[in-house]
Order: structure tokens, then sequence, then C-alpha cells
């Protein structure tokens, strides 16, 4: 995963990173990406049958006589994933499990905010057990959602909230309430049939994850548009518009018409919210910023 320390150029790398393969590289274009979908929800359904989730140790072990497996524990929670890979439209299963959930007065994230997190992360090895090692962990780490980590993360941390900051000045930031996750991650939602380091190809994985907390309505590229408002055709992806087609999505690019006038100072009436201002009478409801024609700028 790609480190995000809300500096502009890192996001628009790690965007372009993320558009490129930060899955492990590009898909073969003949893999059945169906049938492994198909596949993986076999091994993580053989996985919840013989694993529970320990509530004093805090993590999943395999299954005890008189434990409850994953598979009947009503808090694990399964989403359907759309995901289209060579034109061709595949339904993962997403699973996620929240062991806390987060007592901070803000919102749950959106798919392409910045997020504060704890983590570490394991394989699922032929749908029998867990790797002994993390393959990877850090804490107080922070990531921009939809762009540069693996799509599991996209949509799986979204179901839990953050905690408060309680950090002192000069001291190390501490927090309260953080909410708690496990995601487990089919392979077309992490490193697919590619593979990353010591993650093999379509291998499944499981995340231990705290969310410590969020930037609400994150801007990545400063433009005045938050990264969630930047979906312009409404299909819920952030990620996939690119107005100006120069290879950089929306939510990383200050230009966003690629008109020469950065989107900030597309704001005719000067409110600071580059989406209410209509300036051309052939496209009413086009707003400047996305609008090659309107080149005005107030600055």
């Amino acid at each position: 995963m790609i480190k995000f320390r809300h500096l502009f150029l890192i996001g628009i790398i790690s965007l372009l990173v993320y558009a490129c393969g930060s899955d492990g590289g590009v898909a073969v274009d003949n893999f059945d990406h169906s049938g492994q979908a198909l596949k993986d929800n076999d091994t993580l359904i053989k996985f919840f049958k013989n694993h529970y989730y320990d509530a004093v140790a805090g993590v999943v072990k395999p299954l005890e006589t008189g434990e409850t497996a994953l598979f009947d524990d009503p808090k694990l929670n399964s989403e359907i994933v759309k995901e289209t890979i060579n034109d061709i439209e595949i339904d993962y299963t997403l699973y996620s499990y929240v062991t806390e959930q987060g007592t901070s007065t803000k919102d749950f994230p959106t798919v392409v905010d910045s997020v504060l997190v704890n983590y570490s992360g394991r394989r699922i090895i032929n749908g029998e057990t867990l790797n002994d090692e993390d393959f990877d962990s850090n804490i107080n780490t922070w990531f921009v959602l939809g762009a540069g980590v693996i799509r599991g993360w996209t949509y799986g941390i979204p179901n839990v909230k953050g905690g408060t900051n309680n950090t002192l000045p000069n001291e190390p930031l501490s927090f309260t309430g953080t909410g708690k996750i496990i995601l487990f991650i089919p392979s077309g939602l992490a490193y697919r049939n590619v593979g990353r380091g010591t993650i093999l190809a379509n291998e499944s994985l499981l995340f231990y994850v705290e969310l410590n907390d969020i930037i609400e309505n994150t801007d990545s590229d400063n433009d005045g548009v938050p990264n969630i408002f930047e979906d312009v055709d409404g299909d819920g992806l952030p990620w996939n518009d690119d107005t100006d087609e120069n290879g950089i999505v929306n939510f990383a690019d200050p230009d966003d018409d690629g008109d020469g006038i950065l989107t900030i100072f597309e704001d005719a009436n000067n409110d600071g919210d580059p989406t209410n201002d209509f300036s051309d009478p052939d496209n009413p409801t086009l707003p400047d910023y996305l609008n090659p024609k309107i080149r005005v700028s107030n600055q």
C-alpha cells in the first residue's frame, strides 16, 4: 500500500500508480476473473466454517469446541462489490467484522476519504489457516481510500467509524473510542492474479484495521470540490471520472476540464464552491469547472 500524508503531489502519484496497477500489475487478459471470484468466495466460506473470533484476544483463531464459527456469527457482514475488468463486470463478495464501532462525532468515511489507521495483514492459505506472520503492518498511517489502496479497503473501511483525537501538544498521537474492523478480502479485491511481494497470486487476505480518525470531505487536489463530489457520472465510483481524459481522475486533478484555469478559480460567484457556477447559456446545467469552453477565472 502507498502512504499518504495529505500532500497534493503524493496524492496524484498514488492515484496514477493505482490506475496503472497497484494491485501488483496489469491483469492477464485471458484470466477468468469471474471464475476466480467464485473460488475466492468458496475459500472464504471454508475459512469461516473453521475459524472464530476470540473477543478476549481480539483475533481470529481456529475453531474450538463451544465457540461460534464465523460462518454462523451474526456480526460477520457481507456485501457484493462490482468491479469491471477487461470490460466484464465481476461480482465479488467482501466480508467484514466490526469488533468495536467507533464513537467519533464524524460520519462514516466515504470511499474516497482520507483515513488514519493502525493495521496488520495476514494471508489466508488455502482457506484453511492464516500465515504465521504479518505481511504488512503499521500504525498511525494515512491513506486515501479509492487511491493507492486495494479495493477491499476502499469498500470495507467505510463500515466503521473512527475515534476521538485526544493528542496533547508535543505528545504522541492518542485516540479513544476508535473503530476496529476485520476485513476478509477476496483476491479480486486485493492483488488479483498477479500477487505482490510475499502475497501469492489469487490469494485472499485478512486485515485487522483500527480506524483512528478521518478527514471528512477529503479534497485531495485542493480544488474546492471534495473527492466524493467529483463523481461526475453519479455511479458511486469517483475513481472512474476523468473529464479532460488526461489520465488523472477528477478528484486528483486541479484542472478538471483541462482548460488551463484551475478548478478552484472557476468560481464565478466567488462563494468557494465551483460546483454551483454555470456561465454557458448553451450548457446551463454544466458547471464551469467541467466546461472547457468557459475559461473565466475569478483571480
